[in-house]
């Protein structure tokens, strides 16, 4: 059992511990930004700024105050059918495959060593009588 104060701790602040989306870059600065030579009025580019984290942040509040938690209820389920494939399925089936691939390769190897063995061994003695002499 697992009280919940056991359990491990948000960090609510840095949510991102792992730079899992370190490649999402949604800042105003990071979207638009006026060339040199091509600067609008600074009221439009301040009110454009606000404008821009006002309708970021609502709509990103808003989508996943609705969609959020059932996105998130689907990728636990996901992760935990996978995670179930893997320990119930997959792993037995690579170790009983590991078995008998270590059998089939005695066995192979046998079959080589009993058919294949004399006959490099009589062309071993049939070359070894070979001289070869440089002039």
């Amino acid at each position: 059992k697992i009280n919940m104060s056991q359990e491990k701790e948000l960090d609510m602040t840095d949510r991102d511990p792992n730079q899992l989306n370190a490649h999402v870059k949604v800042q105003f600065e990071d979207v638009l930004a006026e060339p040199d030579g091509a600067h609008s009025i600074d009221c439009v580019w301040r009110c454009s700024y606000m404008c821009f984290n006002c309708g970021k942040n609502c709509c990103y509040k808003l989508m996943t105050t609705l969609c959020g938690l059932f996105i998130a209820l689907y990728w636990g389920c996901e992760f935990a059918f996978i995670t179930f494939d893997q320990v119930w399925c997959i792993t037995p089936g690579l170790r009983i495959f590991s078995i008998y691939m270590g059998c089939a390769q005695k066995f192979f190897g046998t079959c080589v060593t009993c058919f294949l063995a004399p006959i490099c061994e009589t062309c071993g003695l049939m070359f070894s009588n070979i001289n070869v002499k440089n002039q």
